[in-house]
């Protein structure tokens, strides 16, 4: 690390984003964040010196990125893809007038190979192109699906009330659930490790598992029986709604809508030793994540279903 390094996290409110200022800050590096400035900043959101504006003001990206050398960009739940576009151009110009030196971009979700007509997977083929045309030296995160997001409004109180596990994935999909500390983990090692730019890496957690796999983790890490069950993919918007909105919840909702049509066995699956051999990481065990979370907490809370 040189003194005169200064990094970027966009989307730094976001959970992770947070997750990756958090990694950052941790190893001492300088840190500015960029936020929309609406709404509450993520649990355990750190404190950082950040630029509130838009992605879609190129002004404001610019001020960003002043005197930026390193990027970690995470982009908003939108779903149009002109503004998509936009957002893109406006990052690419401003990373190329400051001189990046890394960008490592999180597509949040698997990209599959081709046109799908649901944005969730179309707006960040998008944003990716752009990105890897640029020219700028990116590398580009392709995670599978997030462990966080069982810990969450629309999944805690039915596991620990009820040791239900639902998720609007088909039951014999193997997925190689990562935890939003090991995408942090990954993104600081993407920002660093020498040769990696203009990659693309599908990384995930070492497992590869299906829903009743999956249940078995959580029974384990948990200390009780969990099941799971498919969820209904309305059911699950509706949810997620209620806590992000219903558009954003709509546009995400199309990952699992391509799936239930057109399911795809192996682009939930990761090369689960590629994070050890390229970024020189260690992903953690689902039931390990389990057991370190406080599930306890959403015993008090109103269930949200």
């Amino acid at each position: 690390m040189s003194e005169s390094d200064d990094y970027l996290v966009i989307g730094s409110s976001g959970f992770q984003g947070a997750a990756v200022a958090r990694a950052l800050l941790a190893e001492g590096y300088r840190v500015r964040g960029f936020a929309r400035g609406k709404g509450t900043p993520a649990p355990r959101a750190p404190e950082l010196t950040t630029v509130q504006g838009d992605l879609a003001d190129p002004d404001s990206v610019r001020e960003a990125f002043r005197g930026v050398t390193h990027a970690a960009v995470q982009l908003p739940l939108h779903f149009d893809a002109r503004l998509i576009e936009t957002y893109a151009h406006n990052v690419v110009t401003a990373a190329r007038e400051a001189n990046v030196r890394r960008l490592v971009y999180n597509t949040n979700t698997p990209v599959p190979d081709t046109a799908t007509s649901y944005a969730a997977y179309d707006t960040r083929r998008i944003a990716e192109a752009i990105l890897r045309d640029s020219g700028l030296p990116v590398v580009t995160l392709r995670p599978p699906v997030y462990l966080d997001n069982i810990f969450s409004p629309w999944n805690g109180p039915e596991l620990a009330g009820e040791g239900v596990l639902s998720y609007p994935l088909p039951a014999d999909l193997r997925v190689s659930w990562l935890c939003h500390d090991d995408l942090a983990a990954a993104t600081v090692a993407a920002l660093h490790r020498e040769g990696l730019e203009h990659t693309t890496l599908r990384i995930g957690g070492p497992e590869a598992v299906t829903g009743a796999e999956l249940a078995e983790r959580f029974s384990r890490g948990m200390g009780r029986p969990i099941v799971f069950r498919p969820q209904e993919v309305g059911e699950f918007v509706s949810r997620l709604g209620r806590v992000i909105g219903p558009a954003a919840a709509s546009g995400v909702g199309g990952i699992y809508h391509w799936l239930a049509e057109k399911p795809d066995p192996e682009l939930f699956v990761a090369d689960h030793d590629l994070p050890r051999r390229t970024l020189g990481i260690s992903t953690t065990p689902i039931a390990r994540w389990v057991a370190a979370q406080p599930w306890h907490s959403w015993l008090d809370e109103t269930d949200t279903a």
